[in-house]
C-alpha cells in the first residue's frame, strides 16, 4: 500500500462535518469500479467513522452531566421552597 498523506487534524470538525465528508467518500466509493482504488479511501471513511463514533459518545457524555447538574439544581430550589 502506497504512503498517504495524513488528513487534516479531524478533531477540529463538528460532527456535521465529519458526516458531511464521510458521505462524500461514501458517494465516491460507490462510483468507483476497481476495488484496488479505494483501498485508502475506505481506511479514512473506518478514520472517520471512529472520529464521529468518539465525538458523539464525548457530546452524549457532555449532555448527561449538563442534565444531571440542572436537575441538582432545581431540586435544591424546590426544597429551599418546601
Amino acid at each position: 500500500m502506497k504512503d498517504k498523506i495524513l488528513p487534516l487534524d479531524y478533531d477540529q470538525y463538528s460532527v456535521e462535518e465529519l458526516t458531511e465528508k464521510a458521505n462524500n467518500i461514501i458517494e465516491s466509493l460507490e462510483k468507483e469500479n476497481d476495488l484496488n482504488n479505494s483501498v485508502d479511501s475506505y481506511q479514512e471513511l473506518l478514520k472517520l467513522n471512529n472520529i464521529i463514533e468518539k465525538k458523539f459518545h464525548k457530546n452524549f457524555k457532555s449532555i448527561g452531566e449538563e442534565t444531571n447538574k440542572k436537575i441538582k439544581e432545581i431540586t435544591k430550589k424546590n426544597e429551599k421552597t418546601a
